[in-house]
C-alpha cells in the first residue's frame, strides 16, 4: 500500500529526509518512531503530497506522489500534527461538509457519518460545536474526518500529542481498532506508543532510518546484553581501572556520583560470574564496592543507541574526562 524508495527531501542545504526506503503492507500498522526533528513529519508530508520529494520515489495505493497526487489524496486519510478544525462548526455539520468535499453521495452521507461517529465514540459530542470539545475529543473529530471517505490508508502525525494519559489510551485503542481493516502509518517520539500500537516499527534519526522490525525483533537486538550498575567508594580513576580489569573489552560509561563514590554503567555480552569478578577486582584494588545490580537491555536501550547523535558521544566523553 505504501512504497518508499531512496526518498530524499532537502530544504535549501538542509537534508530533512536522507535516502530512506520502506514499505507498509495492507492491514499493517507501522509506527514511525524518532526524536523530535528526526524527519518524521517531513516524510509524511511527502507521502501526503504537501511536499514534493527532492529525489527518490514514493507511491501510496499504487499512485505516485509526483505523477498522480490526486490519486494519492483520494486514497489516504490524513491527521496532521496540528489538527486543523473549524471550531465554530458542529461535529455533524463539519463531517457533513467533509463528506461533500470527498464526493460522498447525499443519500449516503447520514449513514456514513453515523458509522464514523460510532467508530470514533463521538456519540455524546455529536451535537456540540467543535470549539466546545476537549482536546481529546477534537482528536477524535480529526480521526473521524480522516476516515469519513473510507480510505484504504491512514497517515497520522503525532496523533496523541498533547493528550492526557486516559485520552492517549483511548486514541491508541482507536488506532488499533481501525488498523484491523486499513493500512496505518503513524509518527511518534514516544517509545511505549510505538511499542504498544505497532505491528512494526521504523526508527528514524537525523533523516535516516536506523532500525526496522517488530517490537520483539528490535528488542532482540539487545538480547544477550547485560547492563550492570556499579558504585565504588574510593578514587574514581582506580575504580574505573578495577572495573575495566574485571570486564575487559566491555563498554563502560561513567555516571554521576558523589565525591566519595564513583558510579558506572557496564554493558557486556555476558554476565557469567561478572559480579564475582568485579567484587574481586575492587577488593584487590583496596576499594569498597557499595552498589552492584543488573538490568537486561530493553527496547528503550536499542532506541537510545540507534538514535544517539555523534555529539552525544563527544559530550559523554568530555564528561568522563
Amino acid at each position: 500500500m505504501i512504497e518508499v524508495e531512496s526518498l530524499c527531501k532537502y530544504f535549501g542545504p538542509v537534508k530533512a529526509v536522507d535516502d530512506i526506503s520502506f514499505s507498509v503492507g495492507k492491514g499493517e500498522i507501522v509506527g514511525f518512531l524518532g526524536p523530535n526533528g528526526a524527519g518524521k513529519t517531513t516524510a509524511m508530508k511527502v507521502l501526503t503530497c504537501f511536499h514534493s520529494p527532492t529525489a527518490g520515489n514514493a507511491t501510496v495505493n499504487g499512485h505516485n506522489v509526483e505523477e498522480n497526487p490526486l490519486g494519492v489524496r483520494a486514497s489516504i486519510g490524513y491527521l496532521p500534527e496540528n489538527n486543523p478544525l473549524y471550531l465554530e462548526m458542529g461535529v455533524i455539520e463539519y463531517l457533513c461538509f467533509l463528506a461533500s468535499i470527498h464526493g460522498i453521495a447525499p443519500a449516503k452521507r447520514k449513514s456514513r457519518i453515523d458509522d464514523i461517529i460510532e467508530i470514533t465514540s463521538l456519540q455524546s459530542m455529536a451535537h456540540k460545536d467543535i470549539g466546545q470539545l476537549s482536546r481529546g475529543f477534537r482528536q477524535r473529530v480529526g480521526l473521524a474526518q480522516a476516515l469519513i471517505h473510507d480510505p484504504p490508508v491512514l497517515i497520522l502525525d503525532e496523533p496523541t500529542s498533547g493528550l492526557d494519559p486516559i485520552q492517549i489510551q483511548e486514541i491508541r485503542g482507536l488506532i488499533r481498532k481501525v488498523g484491523t481493516e486499513k493500512t496505518v502509518i503513524f509518527s511518534t517520539h514516544i517509545l511505549p506508543e510505538a511499542q504498544f500500537v505497532s505491528d512494526r516499527i521504523l526508527i528514524i534519526s537525523d533523516g535516516k532510518i536506523v532500525g526496522e522490525g517488530t517490537p520483539d525483533e528490535l528488542t532482540a537486538l539487545a538480547e544477550g546484553e547485560a547492563i550492570t550498575y556499579i558504585g565504588i567508594k574510593g578514587d574514581a580513576n582506580d575504580a574505573r581501572l578495577a572495573v575495566e580489569n574485571a570486564a575487559p573489552g566491555s563498554k563502560l560509561d561513567t555516571l554521576p556520583g558523589t565525591p566519595e563514590t564513583a558510579r558506572f554503567r557496564l554493558t557486556t555480552g555476558s554476565n557469567a560470574k561478572l559480579s564475582e569478578r568485579i567484587f574481586d577486582a575492587v577488593v584487590a584494588s583496596g576499594l569498597k564496592l557499595v552498589e552492584i545490580h543488573e538490568e537486561r537491555a530493553s527496547l528503550e536501550d536499542v532506541f537510545n543507541k540507534l538514535t544517539r547523535q555523534p555529539e552525544d558521544d563527544v559530550a559523554q566523553k568530555e564528561g568522563e574526562a
